[in-house]
């Protein structure tokens, strides 16, 4: 092997004073503050303050991203954000936009804090984990009960995102952890309490911000009906079955144009569907609980029952309307579990204001011709069987009659009570039709 010939290089005299000098003087070192350094890479090399610049630089979604690079990235990035200045910085204060792309931008940015949270507090215990996380949003009025006086204001959605990307695949024991770390953290039960021992209506701004908060935190964001039924299940256990039916009102009941919740709405006269929806929606969750220690078909009925009483007996065909948009399975159970009480003349009502429904909200009167076959089923002798369909049609008449005194009275529905009349007359026809035609198969 041949070896190399050194080459001589001349430095200028003044060039090598000057690294002479250089050489002389001790280099100066930087304080920076302690970090793990148990491996060899690259940033762990840098000073924590040019780190610390790097990470400036990053967005929320990439910062995450990086965090799962390594426990000790983790660590790290787990002290970065902890800090007041970050949190300063990326916790945003104010939630009232102007624009629907500056709302989407924000919940955009907390679902990704929500990633970033969830993956840099893997290592944490799940209570430490949560005062680490929300020990800011108790700082940020709009992020708690009560504090925001706003009416456009979107800091409850963005935590509702956030909460639900940070504990995603979460098990059940962490999230019952959750749930309680949020009553203990905003009085939730508390505000509950006061709301449902009140009549309706008196502390309508009460009910407006707990309606808010559990639907738009906890409710709401998931896009799957197991873990809404979760949440609500949460929400209604702690109290009896009155003040369930109470909550759930508030919960799901409709909204007047105003604001405020519709109590008297339901009571005074006819709503269409689409204000019953949401309410018939939170009823078909909590009878679809496969949850052994959850509702039972039993309890979900009497909250039903209680549910139409609030705060005095609706209108009957708001009460036939929710029962047709919660389906064929619970309404048959509502009116076989009637039946089998003996308490026809309720039946009968209410399936006369089922026809009435299905005739304005185009529902197929086929529909309800199985319904009261089903329910005929139900009584074990042709004498009971005869008695029933003969005091349906007796109520048929009896609805009738009750609109035409009404609309011949001078009230001021009496429009609405005439259109009723006609309506019911035509789906009369109709039902009866149908209905020999089944017979007669």
């Amino acid at each position: 092997m041949t070896r190399r010939t050194s080459r001589k290089v001349f430095t200028p005299k003044s060039q090598h004073h000057k690294n002479s000098h250089f050489r002389r003087c001790p280099p100066r070192t930087i304080v920076t503050r302690s970090r793990h350094n148990t491996t060899a890479s690259f940033f762990h090399r840098l000073p924590s303050e040019v780190f610390d610049m790097i990470l400036d630089k990053l967005s929320v979604l990439e910062l995450s991203v990086f965090s799962m690079v390594s426990k000790d990235m983790t660590r790290y990035i787990l002290d970065y954000i902890s800090t007041a200045a970050w949190k300063n910085k990326m916790i945003i204060q104010n939630f009232h936009y102007s624009t629907s792309l500056e709302r989407k931008s924000s919940i955009r940015h907390y679902r990704d804090l929500g990633l970033l949270f969830k993956r840099c507090t893997l290592l944490v215990p799940t209570n430490e984990r949560l005062k680490l996380i929300f020990n800011k949003f108790s700082e940020v009025p709009c992020l708690m009960l009560e504090q925001c006086l706003a009416q456009f204001c979107t800091g409850f959605s963005c935590y509702g995102v956030f909460l639900q990307t940070l504990i995603a695949g979460w098990d059940e024991l962490e999230c019952h952890r959750v749930f309680k770390f949020l009553c203990e953290n905003t009085n939730l039960l508390q505000k509950i309490v006061l709301a449902i021992n009140e009549k309706p209506g008196v502390r309508w701004y009460q009910e407006l911000q707990l309606r808010l908060f559990c639907r738009q935190v906890l409710l709401d964001p998931w896009p799957n009906q197991p873990d809404c039924q979760f949440w609500l299940m949460q929400l209604l256990k702690p109290w009896p079955l009155f003040s369930q039916a109470h909550l759930l009102f508030i919960l799901y009941g409709p909204l007047l144009p105003e604001g405020p919740l519709g109590w008297q709405v339901l009571v005074e006269g006819g709503v269409p569907h689409t204000r019953l929806w949401d309410l018939a929606r939170a009823i078909l969750l909590l009878s679809g609980s496969k949850d052994s220690k959850g509702q039972t078909q039993t309890s979900v009925l009497a909250i039903l029952e209680e549910l139409t009483a609030i705060p005095q007996p609706w209108h009957e065909e708001n009460v036939a309307r929710l029962l047709v948009l919660c389906g064929s399975s619970l309404c048959y159970t509502v009116l076989a579990s009637k039946a089998v009480s003996g308490r026809l003349l309720e039946i009968s009502r209410l399936l006369v204001n089922i026809v009435l429904v299905c005739e304005k909200d185009g529902y197929h009167m086929s529909w309800v011709v199985q319904l009261v076959l089903q329910i005929l089923k139900v009584f074990s002798t042709p004498q009971e069987k005869f008695r029933f369909i003969q005091q349906l049609e007796d109520m048929f008449s009896v609805v009738m009659r009750e609109f035409y005194e009404f609309s011949v009275a001078g009230n001021h529905l009496d429009d609405q009570a005439s259109q009723s009349l006609c309506i019911l007359m035509d789906s009369s026809s109709r039902f009866h039709t149908k209905f020999l035609h089944m017979l007669l198969k």
